[in-house]
């Protein structure tokens, strides 16, 4: 089983499945991220935010897995956006995580209230250059927030990461992204369960026509439509359900199906509410 690589805008390359950790308890952390790369996982998606940085370097430690090897991504959170505090902010997240330098580093919401992304997305274009970080990019990020980091400083972000699953889709937003080679990250690819994705007609059906569980299939919805997706779990035989995605391919009409059930039904907040 081999997984896909993404090249990014930067020149970059990303694994296009990987392992979430939100939501995932910080004493929990360690064995599950070990569960993860045990399986496979070579991309890990954290967060400052999300309290178990340290749990996902503890485990990175004791796997002995090459650090070339694998690709960390982390994230700002919107308190730390001002001034000079994204270089500390960063270098927390990397001392927790034990690394010298991420893979990825996020801005982890616009917090438009506020009114300091754009100089976070200054101060990430300086830890990219001083080496803290090999890509950078921006998570939750909406077209008139890519037109406001881009219109200051030229710098495209490699990736927006965003809520996306089948009834809530971001066309707006995804297509913002396809013109200008920001690759889409998917968070809550599921539906986070708040809604019977998994008893879907097309979803069902698929999933009996490849002999598949519905997350399978879903999850082959995301990377067959390029997209970089990284599920959460916390149970070591769905942890590797989720990366047994690469022997079947869905069929044009059934992929088709799927996108039909856009809803515009968001399941967690909006990008302007969360400041």
């Amino acid at each position: 089983m081999t997984i896909p690589n993404i090249t990014l805008n930067d020149g970059q390359t990303i694994p296009q499945l990987g392992f979430g950790v939100f939501k995932v308890d910080p004493a929990e952390t360690e064995r599950i991220v070990w569960d993860a790369l045990e399986a496979g996982y070579r991309h890990i998606d954290t967060a400052a935010i999300y309290g178990n940085e340290s749990g996902v370097g503890a485990a990175i430690a004791k796997s002995g897995i090459a650090r070339d090897e694998l690709f960390i991504t982390t994230k700002l959170w919107n308190d730390r956006q001002k001034g000079d505090d994204p270089h500390r902010a960063l270098d927390e997240s990397l001392e927790k995580l034990g690394l010298d330098q991420v893979d990825l580093y996020l801005v982890h919401w616009p917090a438009p209230a506020n009114g300091n992304y754009v100089n976070a997305w200054e101060r990430l274009i300086e830890l990219r250059d001083a080496g803290k970080t090999r890509s950078i990019g921006v998570s939750n990020h909406l077209p008139e927030h890519l037109e406001a980091i881009i219109a200051a400083t030229g710098v495209t972000p490699a990736v927006d990461q965003i809520e996306l699953h089948p009834a809530y889709q971001q066309r707006d937003v995804t297509d913002y992204a396809a013109a200008r080679d920001i690759r889409i990250e998917a968070w809550g690819p599921l539906g986070q369960g708040k809604y019977p994705l998994f008893e879907e007609e097309p979803v069902a059906l698929a999933a009996q026509a490849h002999g598949k569980s519905p997350a399978q299939v879903v999850l082959r919805w995301h990377l067959q439509q390029g997209y970089i997706v990284f599920p959460k779990s916390n149970s070591s035989a769905r942890i590797r359900e989720n990366l047994d995605v690469f022997d079947f391919t869905l069929t044009g009409d059934e992929q088709a199906a799927i996108t039909a059930l856009e809803r515009g039904h968001r399941v967690s907040a909006h990008p302007s509410e969360v400041n």
